[in-house]
C-alpha cells in the first residue's frame, strides 16, 4: 500500500450499520440461547425409576452442541467488538495525524524565511510562488 486515503464521515457511517448489525446479532445469540433451552427441556426424554432428571438423547445431544459452540459465539462477539474499536481508533489516528501534520505545515510557513531562503529570493526573481518550472 502506498497511502491512506480515509473519509472518516465514512468510516462512520460503515460503523454505524456494522453497529446495527453487531446488535442484531446480538439479539439473535440472546434468542439463540433461550430456544436451545426449550429444544433441550421439550424434546422426548426418558424417565423413570432410574433417571434424576428425565433425559432423552436428542436433548443431551442438543446442549453437548450448544456447549460446543459457545466458545465460538463469544469469539464472533469479542472480535465483532475489537474491529469496531481498532476501527475507531486507527481512523481517529489517522485525522490527528492529517492535523498534526497541518499544524506541523502552518508553523513551517509562518517561520521566519532562514538565511538559505532569503538568499534565494533574488535568484529565483522570475520564479511565482517557489515553483520552479523547468
Amino acid at each position: 500500500m502506498t497511502g491512506w486515503d480515509i473519509t472518516p464521515s465514512g468510516v462512520a457511517s460503515v460503523l454505524s450499520l456494522v453497529g446495527l448489525a453487531a446488535d442484531e446479532l446480538s439479539k439473535d445469540v440472546q434468542g439463540y440461547g433461550t430456544n436451545v433451552e426449550d429444544a433441550v427441556r421439550w424434546v422426548g426424554t426418558i424417565s423413570g425409576p432410574y433417571c434424576e432428571v428425565p433425559t432423552g438423547p436428542v436433548g443431551v445431544a442438543v446442549a453437548d452442541f450448544a456447549s460446543d459452540t459457545q466458545g465460538s459465539i463469544r469469539f464472533m462477539a469479542a472480535r465483532t467488538k475489537k474491529t469496531l474499536d481498532g476501527t475507531v481508533k486507527a481512523t481517529t489516528e489517522y485525522v490527528e495525524g492529517d492535523l498534526a501534520m497541518a499544524a506541523q505545515a502552518q508553523r513551517e510557513a509562518a517561520a521566519t524565511p532562514s538565511a538559505h531562503e532569503l538568499a534565494a529570493v533574488g535568484r529565483e526573481s522570475s520564479d511565482k510562488g517557489g515553483n520552479r518550472q523547468g
